[in-house]
């Protein structure tokens, strides 16, 4: 009688996948909290983009008022923009900023209805703006003849959930 050889298989044990598997979702347990609030993170940027693009705006346009005699509306990339206290106003003529052709702060910083909701509040005193996105909001304050506008910047006014 020929002797019983041995064969070799070749392969991975249930247990060794077993422990693979096991590391695998230890890692992934691990990594998961990391990427799971990117939206959040993308929210807060988007507004903090609009709030730099506001406070961009607001300066820009007051030194083109001061370089034009401290006088009258000012005109940036071909649209005029309304100003009050040689600062841009909050809304405009119109009753809200969504429209395109609004012609105070959201013009400016070209600000859109698309991308932000925008809240003009004509009744406050004074006026304001508010932009907000998904929960993130700052609120931009108009000027008055003697006062200089309450910028994004100054109320640093970024509410993210």
């Amino acid at each position: 009688m020929k002797a019983m050889t041995a064969r070799k298989e070749k392969g991975f044990t249930l247990i060794e996948l077993v422990m693979v598997i096991v590391i695998l979702g230890i890692l992934a347990a691990f990594a998961l909290p990391r990427f799971a609030d990117l939206g959040g993170d993308a929210e807060q940027a988007a507004i903090s983009g609009a709030q730099g693009a506001v406070k961009s705006a607001t300066g820009i346009a007051h030194a083109a008022w001061l370089a034009g005699g401290s006088t009258g509306n000012v005109t940036l990339e071909g649209q005029t923009i309304n100003m009050v206290g040689g600062y841009p106003q909050a809304g405009g003529t119109l009753t809200t900023p969504a429209v395109a052709n609004n012609n105070g702060i959201a013009a400016a910083a070209q600000l859109s209805a698309a991308d932000f909701t925008l809240a003009y509040d004509s009744a406050a005193t004074p006026p304001t703006l508010t932009v907000s996105n998904d929960g993130c909001s700052f609120v931009y304050t108009e000027a008055d003849t003697t006062t200089t506008p309450v910028t994004p910047a100054s109320t640093a006014a970024v509410n993210c959930p």
